[in-house]
C-alpha cells in the first residue's frame, strides 16, 4: 500500500514528460507555397539510377544506409533540363543489407523507370556527414504521376496536410510552382 505514492508520481511524471516531448516533436503541415519556399528546388522526372549506400561513422554510428536517386526532367520553375541526384534516409543493398525507414518513399515510387515530382533542399549532413540533396520531408516531397488517356501527366496528391494534397496535372502544377517561386525570390531579394 505505502507503494502506490510513488508509483502515482512516478507515473505523472512520465505522463508529462511524453506529453513535453510531444509538444517539441510535431510533424509539419506544408502546402504548396510553404514547400516552394523551403525547398531549393521542384523537379519533374525519370529514375533513372537507384543506388543505396551505407555509411559507418564514429559519431553517428555504424549502418547509415541512404538511397540516392537520379532524375533525369525538369524543374518545374524554370522548366530548364535539369539532372539531379536527390537523398534519403533507409534503403536496401540487397535482402539482407539494409534498413526500413517510415519516412522514406514507398518503393514503387521509387522504381527504376518511373516518373515523380521531387521536391528537394541540399542538406551539408544528413547524417555520418553525408551532404546531399535530400528530398524535402521525407517522402512528403515525392509524388507519383501517372499518364492520362490523352497523354497528359497527373501528379498524385497526397491528402490533406502534404504540399500537393490532390490529383492535379503536370502543367497546372508547373504554373503554380513558377507564380510561388517567383513570389519567394521577390521577397527574399533574388
Amino acid at each position: 500500500m505505502h507503494l502506490r505514492p510513488p508509483i502515482l508520481a512516478l507515473t505523472a511524471g512520465l505522463a508529462l514528460l511524453g506529453a513535453a516531448s510531444f509538444a517539441v516533436a510535431q510533424i509539419e503541415r506544408l502546402d504548396l507555397s510553404k514547400m516552394v519556399e523551403r525547398a531549393d528546388h521542384a523537379v519533374f522526372g525519370t529514375i533513372v539510377d537507384h543506388q543505396v549506400i551505407v555509411i559507418d561513422h564514429e559519431i553517428d554510428g555504424p549502418e547509415l544506409y541512404y538511397t540516392h536517386l537520379t532524375l533525369e526532367g525538369f524543374d518545374l520553375a524554370t522548366n530548364e533540363e535539369r539532372t539531379v541526384v536527390v537523398s534519403y534516409a533507409g534503403g536496401f543493398i540487397d535482402a539482407q543489407n539494409g534498413v526500413y525507414n517510415s519516412e522514406a518513399p514507398p518503393a514503387d515510387a521509387v522504381r527504376l523507370g518511373s516518373r515523380a515530382v521531387v521536391f528537394y533542399a541540399y542538406t551539408e549532413n544528413m547524417g555520418g556527414d553525408l551532404a546531399a540533396n535530400a528530398i524535402y520531408a521525407s517522402h512528403g516531397g515525392l509524388y507519383q504521376t501517372v499518364t492520362g488517356r490523352g497523354g497528359d501527366v497527373v501528379v498524385l496528391g497526397q491528402g490533406d496536410g502534404y504540399a500537393i494534397s490532390q490529383n492535379i496535372a503536370l502543367h497546372e502544377l508547373q504554373e503554380r510552382v513558377a507564380v510561388l517561386t517567383e513570389a519567394t525570390d521577390k521577397l527574399h531579394g533574388k
